[in-house]
């Protein structure tokens, strides 16, 4: 597979609209189509400027603290495995019972829980600060930053038309976030293998 689509693919995994969709509608689903709008855009805002910051800083703090890029690496592996591991589990338990009583929307959704946890995860800053670092040169940082970008972008144009799209699709996205939560976990434990295998070289 061409680098610019591995790199894609696993921040599109760890990063992209499909994670985001079901508890967008839910937070929002007794929100005016303007404040939907309106968190939505707070979001993307908050997500991109954590990720910016982390893109700076990341290699920083692995050079001060003497963190091995092969051990940022696995952490995010592990992290990943474990979310990924728990929400397939998750789709095997008993159907839990929907609250009804859903908290009025606000734009502080905007901060938390949506830009984060939902849309930046701790494995995908990892992954972001994993790819600069093991960049070769500028223009490989520069098509890093701009995948970011595009995957930010794409969240929020997703976002925009959930109310639309969420219950009409509300089967299709189910299988395909159970398939997803399986090739997450494989990503988890491939990314750790592959941590292992480059701390061994060392």
């Amino acid at each position: 597979m061409p680098l610019k689509m591995q790199i894609f693919t696993f921040l599109f995994l760890m990063l992209g609209p499909f994670k985001i969709i079901a508890p967008f509608a839910k937070m929002t689903s007794n929100a005016t189509p303007e404040l939907t709008r309106q968190i939505a855009i707070r979001a993307i805002l908050f997500s991109s400027i954590a990720l910016l910051l982390a893109a700076i800083l990341g290699e920083n703090i692995l050079s001060k603290y003497g963190i091995p890029v092969p051990v940022l690496s696995m952490s995010g592996g592990i992290i990943l495995f474990l979310v990924a591991l728990l929400n397939v589990i998750k789709q095997f338990g008993t159907l839990e019972k929907h609250d009804e009583n859903v908290p009025a929307p606000t734009l502080n959704m905007a901060m938390s829980p949506l830009a984060f946890p939902t849309i930046v995860t701790p494995y995908g800053i990892a992954a972001v600060i994993v790819f600069l670092a093991l960049s070769p040169d500028l223009n490989t940082k520069l098509i890093v930053g701009a995948i970011v970008l595009g995957i930010m972008l794409l969240n929020l144009a997703v976002m925009l038309i959930t109310r639309k799209i969420f219950k009409p699709l509300m089967f299709v996205l189910a299988i395909l976030g159970a398939i997803l939560g399986v090739v997450q976990v494989a990503l988890g434990v491939l990314i750790i293998f592959n941590s292992i295998k480059k701390l061994l070289e060392l």
